[in-house]
């Protein structure tokens, strides 16, 4: 083996625990070395677990049942104290859960007609600036954001405008947080739309389409001047926008890269290194990838506005855990290199990816 070889990160199975149950999201509870797993029951009902991590297993916490199966889930826009989880559920509720106390939400709101196929949080967890909001996306077409201090009624509504199909709404993410003023909402749906939308002047900044289903977004870091943006697709692949320029035609300049043989479900970014991500595919593998910047990252047209240079990404380490798609994924935000992901073969496994600095 080259010394080059024994260089690259490895991604080691560290613990995997099988469940009784469907997952659909896993998330690392922060500052603690505690995870939960959220999903649907063989009856229908929803399960929410809670483990802890103990040296090589993963012990019960406790275990919540809930009427709807729970689909997604996120500890963005709470706070380090409190802690509370948001769900999204196939009722199409919104619910924010004490884990201390979680047999009645702290908050919930019928969000959407449909299930909630996407959440994400901003504005919690001591990260960007401004008030701590919630985005749900879902099949009913519609994307809205909530402030978890308001009750009943969103504080932006992103829907078709009349005339327009509706398309199902399968991931959203926020970006842009890095002032008080300064938020977006990214979304992708069923048929390869992505839509940027500006939530400080409630318009839609930009779209495009990656010709087919959207099935993750991430900005690199959701509180900085928007940097880059990672969209997985239904067919395999994904794409990378730089999104510090927006030319007023092309829009942001990207480079794609065909990542897996199938769907490619989730990507999420190294929390402690913007440029290092990780995808998950339909086929039970992970793939670690960098993206090395271009010399520089925008030139000027013919006509004089400035365009933006793609980079290029490289894959540093894959690795196959199962025969089924891995379709969640979470990085420790406070361990680096520790990861968690929940597949459709019911179990639930803790990662150890080494080497991450000298990458």
């Amino acid at each position: 083996m080259s010394g080059a070889g024994l260089e690259r990160p490895q991604l080691v199975a560290h613990v995997q625990q099988a469940l009784s149950y469907t997952v659909f999201d896993c998330k690392w509870v922060p500052r603690s070395a505690r995870l939960l797993c959220l999903g649907s029951a063989p009856r229908g009902c929803g399960v929410l677990q809670l483990y802890e991590l103990q040296g090589g297993r993963l012990a019960l916490l406790r275990e919540i049942e809930k009427a709807k199966p729970l689909k997604c889930g996120t500890f963005g826009a709470t706070s380090l104290q409190q802690r509370y989880l948001a769900t999204g559920d196939f009722g199409g509720n919104l619910n924010i859960w004490n884990l201390e106390a979680p047999e009645i939400p702290v908050y919930s709101v019928k969000a959407h007609k449909e299930i909630v196929n996407s959440i994400d949080g901003v504005g919690g967890l001591g990260i960007g600036e401004g008030a701590p909001e919630i985005v749900t996306g879902s099949r009913d077409g519609t994307v809205k954001v909530w402030d978890p201090r308001q009750k009943d009624t969103p504080v932006a509504n992103m829907e078709p405008v009349q005339g327009e199909s509706k398309r199902d709404c399968w991931t959203v993410a926020f970006g842009n947080a890095y002032n008080q003023e300064e938020r977006v909402v990214c979304a992708g749906y069923d048929n390869g739309d992505i839509k940027l939308f500006d939530l400080k002047n409630m318009s839609l900044r930009w779209e495009t389409n990656i010709k087919n289903g959207v099935c993750s977004v991430e900005f690199d870091r959701k509180d900085v001047n928007m940097n880059k943006l990672v969209a997985t697709s239904l067919e395999g692949k994904f794409h990378v926008f730089d999104m510090r320029t927006q030319h007023p035609t092309k829009g942001f300049a990207s480079v794609s890269e065909k990542a897996h043989k199938s769907t490619v479900w989730q990507v999420r970014h190294l929390p402690q290194n913007r440029d290092i991500f990780v995808t998950s595919g339909g086929a039970g593998s992970l793939h670690l990838w960098k993206y090395e910047y271009p010399a520089q990252r925008s030139k000027k047209d013919s006509e004089g506005a400035e365009m933006g240079v793609a980079g290029s990404v490289s894959l540093l380490q894959n690795v196959t855990l199962s025969t089924q798609p891995i379709s969640s994924l979470d990085w420790s935000p406070d361990k680096k290199g520790l990861c968690v992901c929940g597949a459709f073969d019911q179990t639930v496994r803790v990662l150890i990816v080494t080497k991450l600095n000298k990458v």
